[in-house]
């Protein structure tokens, strides 16, 4: 029997790659350092680097500053019509408050966006990935300083105005609700900020978000602009009401973000909140007028585990970064997180019956340490099951009325982490030759994952065992 695929015609298939963890060449061709390029070393609380800056495995990476257009090619093999990357702003403007853009910076993407233009590969260029100039947080003390709203709007305007023939997608900040758990990786804020300075700073983000939408508009007006969340689902522990109230405001302190970016105005429950924790927001008429101006075009997020929500916290333990209550229904993958297919269903049905705009599943994927065997296979099924199961329920939310319009698996080349600074965990349908202690060759190899994947986009989605 021929299974027929729900996913649509023009469905966007692709992967998601970040620039401060693929690039490289931390401080080639004028870059600045950039505060992904600290960690996983971090600051202190006057702003200054733990450690003088050393050589480390980001400052290679993987090399695609040098390697993009063999990487692109197999991204192209694999049948990819859509790229998710990051332009470095640090690339862009070094210290982030210069007058005028880098333009050795600005080259280096003009190629970028070239190459995959040979290949058909639609760009979809997230303006700041977990990185913003460390200059900035000097200087100025990150985005808890009011000015680098027009910092960044001056940066968005710069590669607006250079890239408006060649990218019409999108995003302004990556997970932006992760700067309430990860304060200096989101706002450049130490991380023992308090609640009153996170909320400010993301205030500010919040502000030059809306304000990059509407400049999107005005200057590509056939593009489309969207945010991007961390999909932090939970459930409650139990059917009780305080653990379904618990569940309510854990999933409220991330869906607050999407609130403001696509109905403009802060909600009443985080308000009330505010109100709650003595937490004093300072903002101006024209920034209530800002937010009230500029909607997303579309709703993007990351979903790789859900989570409970208990009003006992004695339940609550941690996986990766956000704390939540373990489900004892789910398996774990192997760094702890909760694999739970059926909650990517549940998540597209919930932020769209919550926006009724499209949705884009940006980042998904399963992190894992691959094994090469003697004959330089990569036999990753646990990846190949993780990945069908959950594009599987994608497709229920499609029957179920949801209106999604692509899927970029998370790092589709092995790539390094961002806050730990690991190529152990990896999540790659392309293997790199390279290690946690910096070795190895950087050769790319395809995994069994990489032979899955070009099946399913080729059929768009007909092959997925269902």
């Amino acid at each position: 029997m021929t299974i027929k695929s729900s996913f649509p015609e023009g469905f966007y298939w692709g992967g998601a790659i970040a620039a401060n963890q693929t690039e490289g060449e931390y401080l080639t061709d004028g870059k600045g350092l950039s505060t992904s390029d600290l960690l996983p070393q971090g600051i202190l609380s006057d702003h200054q680097p733990k450690e003088s800056k050393s050589e480390g495995i980001k400052d290679l990476a993987i090399d695609f500053y040098h390697r993009y257009p063999e990487d692109i090619e197999l991204f192209n093999e694999m049948g990819f019509n859509c790229l998710r990357l990051s332009i470095a702003w640090t690339r862009i403007f070094p210290n982030g408050d210069e007058s005028e853009p880098n333009e050795a910076g600005l080259a280096y993407y003009d190629k970028i966006f070239d190459e995959l233009a040979k290949h058909n590969i639609t760009p979809f260029v997230t303006l700041s990935h977990y990185e913003m100039p460390f200059g900035l947080v000097e200087s100025y003390g990150g985005w808890g300083n009011r000015k680098l709203i027009q910092f960044f709007i001056n940066y968005a305007t710069a590669v607006f105005e250079r890239y408006k023939e060649k990218v019409k997608l999108w995003l302004t900040f990556n997970e932006i609700n992760m700067s309430l758990h990860a304060p200096f990786t989101g706002v450049g804020l130490d991380e023992q900020a308090s609640e009153q300075e996170i909320f400010q700073a993301i205030h500010y983000q919040l502000v030059a978000s809306a304000q990059a939408v509407e400049l999107c508009h005005k200057i590509i007006p056939d593009a489309k602009i969207g945010n991007m969340l961390l999909g932090a689902v939970n459930y409650p522990y139990t059917c009780h009401p305080n653990d379904v109230l618990a569940a309510m405001h854990e999933n409220n302190q991330w869906l607050f973000f999407g609130d403001v970016q696509t109905r403009g105005k802060y909600p009443g429950y985080m308000l009330r909140y505010f109100r709650d924790n003595n937490i004093n927001v300072q903002m101006t008429e024209q920034d209530i007028t800002d937010l009230a101006a500029a909607s997303v075009d579309f709703i993007s997020f990351s979903y790789y585990a859900s989570g409970c929500a208990s009003a006992d916290p004695k339940h609550k333990e941690t996986g990766n970064i956000l704390a939540s209550v373990p489900n004892p229904h789910l398996e774990k993958s192997e760094w702890g997180w909760l694999i739970d297919p059926k909650g990517l269903r549940y998540l597209l049905n919930l932020l769209y019956d919550r926006y009724q705009k499209p949705l884009f599943i940006v980042e998904n994927g399963l992190g894992a340490k691959d094994t090469v065997t003697e004959s330089g296979e990569i036999i990753d099924d646990y990846r190949i099951s993780y990945l069908n199961d959950h594009l599987v329920q994608a497709e229920e939310a499609i029957l179920d009325g949801v209106e999604l319009m692509g899927f970029t698996s998370w790092g589709p080349i092995d790539l390094v982490a961002n806050s730990t600074a690991e190529m152990s965990k990896r999540y790659g349908y392309i293997y790199v030759d390279r290690h946690n202690d910096g070795s190895g060759t950087l050769e790319r190899s395809r995994k069994k994952s990489f032979f899955w994947y070009q099946d399913v986009i080729s059929s768009n989605g007909a092959t997925l065992k269902r």
